[in-house]
Parts: structure tokens; C-alpha cells; sequence
């Protein structure tokens, strides 16, 4: 007589109930509470918190010295520390530093006196309004622009047709004309950059350059440009862009890079000068 054969026990389970046993093996549904309730997620606190917004770093110095002027430490007519005093005491470069002293001066907190210091005004008739919290600082937009249009030179040597390096000369004349009428040759400047980019046959990369320079306009660069740029640095900027464009037009990507980026570094030089060198206010 043949035996009803029995049951496999689950090596490892057998001494565990049936239902425990299925439960243990049903690992989706161990994962899931392991036959527990869910636990309930934590009610959400209602506070008065409000959304953490990363500032830039010369409007961080900026709040630092217009709090100490809202508090006394610096009295109406008292000059500021040095550039270079402020930026040891605070641990950041004298660009930033540079930077968040002219936007206090857009703002009419100090005034820059070229060849004396930046001294702490008189608030209580003005009425001048903020900087725009969203406006990047002059000089830290140049070492931007470096980065990005010293590769858009060296794309333009190795796509340039004709017709863009005749753009970026006809860019050139245009600003050595406005210079020598004596006017800033910014519409020149801004078509040069543009003919550079636009050579790139890259949407990207030309959105990208033009706002860097519809960024040259707000009022910080503006009152910095007003005090370091002359007649004589436009000029020197020209004889930079007649470089830039004559390794592009030699199909050069190495020297059309090379070029850019000594432009941008002595533009930096130029915005960056002692302020012996400003032009008066």
C-alpha cells in the first residue's frame, strides 16, 4: 500500500505557524509593514518660515556694511576702511569687496571720492532704491564671460564663414568711430561679442552671451564703468578685439581662445584699478 505522501516543511520554518511562515515569505509584503499598521507620517509644523534664497557674495559684504552704518559704527561723513583692510577683515577677494562698495553707492549709502575714499552719506533726504537682488556683480561677470566666450572665439576660428568676420570688423570700425567722437562704444562692443557667438550656429551659446551683456547694464557695472572707463582704455580694448579677430580669421582656435581671454583679463585689470586711476565722480 502506497503512502499519501506528506507535506514539504520549509527547511528553516518548520517549527514557525503556517501563517507566519506564508507571511515571512510574501517579502513584498514584509518590505511593505511586515504585518504591521503603517505608521502615520508627522503632521507638517505651520511656521512662519520663509524660502531660503542663495545671495550673492557682494551683496552679502553689502547687508555686513550697511548694517554698520544703519547701527553708528560708521557715522554720516566717516571714510570706510581700505579696500584691501575690508576684504582680510571679511576673508574675500577686493573685487567682491569693490563690488558691494558701488552698489552701497547706487543704493546712496557711501560715496566714492576718487583719490580720497568711500565716505558714509547722510540717508536721512534720500530716497534711492535697492539694487535689484538678481544683478550679478561687474567683475565676477567678467571672469563668467572668460570662461564661456574664450570658447565661443575658439568655436568661431573653426566655423567662421566670411560674412561673420566681416560682421566683427564692421563691429571694430564702429567702435573706433564712437571713440573718437568721444563716446563709450558700447553698441559696437556689443555686436562685436554677438558676430563672435553668432559664428557658433549655437541658440544656446548666443542667448547665453547676450545676457551677459544685457547684465552690462544694470546700474552696478554702469557707476563702475563711469569711473574706470576712458577714451584710452576703449581704445585699448579695440586693438584686443582686432587680436580676437584676427585669430579667428586665421582659422587659429588656440590664439582666438588666447586672445579672448587676455581681453577679459585686462578688462578685469581695467575695472579693478586703484581708485588713484578713476576719473572724478
Amino acid at each position: 500500500m502506497v503512502m499519501p505522501r506528506r507535506p514539504r516543511r520549509i527547511q528553516g520554518f518548520a517549527r514557525w505557524p503556517g501563517s507566519a511562515a506564508a507571511r515571512i515569505l510574501n517579502w513584498p509584503y514584509h518590505l511593505s509593514n511586515s504585518g504591521q499598521p503603517l505608521t502615520p507620517p508627522p503632521a507638517i509644523l505651520h511656521v512662519p518660515l520663509q524660502t531660503v534664497e542663495p545671495q550673492r557674495l557682494y551683496r552679502q559684504i553689502a547687508d555686513q556694511l550697511r548694517a554698520l552704518i544703519a547701527q553708528g559704527e560708521f557715522a554720516v561723513g566717516a571714510r570706510l576702511p581700505a579696500e584691501r583692510d575690508l576684504a582680510k577683515q571679511l576673508g574675500v577677494s577686493r573685487p567682491s569687496v569693490r563690488e558691494a562698495l558701488i552698489a552701497l553707492e547706487v543704493e546712496g549709502w557711501v560715496e566714492v571720492r576718487t583719490g580720497s575714499g568711500v565716505y558714509v552719506l547722510d540717508r536721512s533726504h534720500r530716497t534711492a532704491a535697492p539694487v535689484a537682488t538678481a544683478e550679478w556683480g561687474p567683475l565676477e561677470l567678467i571672469r563668467a564671460r572668460r570662461v564661456v566666450e574664450g570658447e565661443t572665439a575658439a568655436l568661431a576660428a573653426a566655423s567662421a564663414k566670411r560674412r561673420d568676420v566681416d560682421a566683427m570688423s564692421s563691429a571694430i570700425e564702429r567702435m573706433r568711430e564712437m571713440a573718437d567722437r568721444h563716446m563709450m562704444p558700447l553698441e559696437g562692443d556689443r555686436a562685436f561679442h554677438l558676430a563672435i557667438v553668432e559664428a557658433c550656429g549655437n541658440v544656446v551659446l548666443s542667448e547665453t552671451v547676450q545676457g551677459f551683456w544685457d547684465s552690462r547694464n544694470g546700474p552696478i557695472f554702469t557707476r563702475l564703468g563711469g569711473y574706470f572707463e576712458t577714451v584710452k582704455s576703449w581704445r585699448s580694448a579695440i586693438a584686443e578685439h582686432e587680436a580676437i579677430r584676427d585669430a579667428i580669421a586665421a582659422r587659429d582656435p588656440d590664439a582666438a581662445r588666447a586672445a579672448m581671454h587676455a581681453h577679459m583679463d585686462k578688462s578685469h585689470q581695467r575695472f579693478s584699478a586703484s581708485w588713484r586711476r578713476a576719473k572724478a565722480s
